[in-house]
This record gives structure tokens, C-alpha cells and sequence, in this order.
């Protein structure tokens, strides 16, 4: 009996399996329950900077556009030209001084000189001048000479030697050039003997009236040249 057991058991075991099997297999089968994601949607990203970036966008603009507007200012102030101001001028100075003569003379120098013969000197030149322009002179030989007189056109000068008795005498001085009574100022003509302001008026005043003169004798016609008077200005004055 006891093996009868031993021996049904494995049968019962797997007859037990297939008992199993068959009912699993027959079974209906479960739905499955689908998996739904109930995760919220995360939202979309905000556009943070180009909201700044609009936001900035306008100030920017208007800060570079009035930094424009300056600088275009400041170029146009400096591009204008300055205005300039005229220096202050010195106030002419009338001279009364004659003007300096710009003409020369020739001058003979002999004797003790390094280079004795003829020198063109500027008018108005001395003495010392002429000597120096022939190489120079010792004290001895200008000892006689007058360093500071003025020379004359056509002068010799004798340095350390005597001069010929022809040369000693007096060196006549030249007359001085006649005045033009049609052209003569008012202080020309009172340089003239005789005649003042007055009297260098009133032939200003004829010469005016009737024209220039035509003679020197017309001075008679004028009012205080008497006949002494005319006799001292005959040889002074001329009529061109």
C-alpha cells in the first residue's frame, strides 16, 4: 500500500502541472492598463533676453543718435574758421628830415696814402672818409687835415704834403639851387631873404589867381616886394 503511494505521487504531481497549465492557459488574460503620463507640460521658455533686449533697444538708439547730433555739432564749430583780427598798426611818424642823397662825388687823394688817386665817395662823405677809402694815413701826415669837413664833387685832398699855392685858396662854395615860384611851397619860399609867411602867402595867392608865373619880374606885382627886396630875390628864384 505503501509503495502505492510512492508510485501515485509523481503521477498526482504532474498530472497536478498540466491541471495547472491548462487553467493558466485558458484563463482571460488581464487587460493591461495603459500608462498615461499625467506629468504637466512644462511651459515654454520665457524669451527673457529679447525682452531685455527690446527693452534696451530704444534707449540705446536714442543715446547713440543724441551722441551723433553732438559730435556733428562739434565739428561744425571747429570747421568754422576763426575771425581773425587785424594787428594794430603804429601810427604813421611824419619826419620833417630831408631825405638822405643817394648821389655820389669823386674825389682826388695824393701823398701819403696806400692808394693815392681818384675815389667815388656817396655825397655828404668827410674828409676822413676819402682817407680811409685810399688805405689810410698816419697821425703825422693827417695832423694838417680836417678829419670832419665835408667834401665837395671834384675835391683833392693832400696827405702829408703841401699843397700847390693854387689849392690854398678858398674853395668856392656852390650856389644853392634857385627856387620855382610855380612850384615852391609856402616853406620854401620863406626861406628866401626878405620874405616871411605873409609875403610867401600872398605869392602862393597870386599864383593861384592869375595862373603860374610866366617871368620873374612879376614879383613886383605882389603887395610888400618893393623894388630893394625884389633886388635880393631876382638871383634867388626862377620861373620853369
Amino acid at each position: 500500500m505503501f509503495e502505492n503511494r510512492q508510485k501515485q505521487k509523481p503521477a498526482d504531481a504532474k498530472s497536478r502541472l498540466k491541471q495547472l497549465w491548462t487553467a493558466h492557459a485558458t484563463e482571460t488574460p488581464s487587460p493591461v492598463t495603459e500608462w498615461i503620463d499625467e506629468t504637466p507640460p512644462s511651459p515654454p521658455p520665457q524669451p527673457v533676453a529679447r525682452d531685455r533686449l527690446k527693452n534696451l533697444r530704444l534707449p540705446v538708439v536714442a543715446t547713440a543718435a543724441v551722441v551723433i547730433a553732438a559730435c556733428a555739432a562739434i565739428g561744425i564749430l571747429v570747421a568754422q574758421p576763426e575771425t581773425e583780427v587785424p594787428p594794430l598798426l603804429p601810427a604813421a611818424v611824419v619826419s620833417t628830415d630831408a631825405p638822405a642823397s643817394t648821389g655820389s662825388m669823386v674825389i682826388s687823394v695824393v701823398g701819403r696814402v696806400p692808394k693815392p688817386g681818384l675815389i667815388t665817395l656817396p655825397e655828404g662823405s668827410r674828409v676822413a672818409d676819402a682817407i680811409q677809402a685810399a688805405g689810410g694815413a698816419s697821425d703825422v701826415d693827417a695832423l694838417a687835415l680836417n678829419m670832419a669837413r665835408r667834401l665837395a664833387d671834384g675835391e683833392q685832398i693832400y696827405v702829408g704834403i703841401p699843397p700847390p699855392l693854387e689849392a690854398q685858396l678858398p674853395i668856392p662854395q656852390s650856389k644853392p639851387a634857385k627856387i620855382d615860384l610855380n612850384t615852391a611851397t609856402s616853406a620854401q619860399l620863406d626861406t628866401l631873404p626878405g620874405v616871411g609867411a605873409v609875403t610867401a602867402q600872398r605869392i602862393i595867392d597870386w599864383r593861384a589867381q592869375r595862373g603860374p608865373f610866366k617871368a620873374v619880374e612879376q614879383l613886383r606885382q605882389i603887395d610888400g616886394i618893393g623894388e630893394s627886396r625884389y633886388t635880393k630875390l631876382k638871383d634867388l628864384v626862377t620861373v620853369r
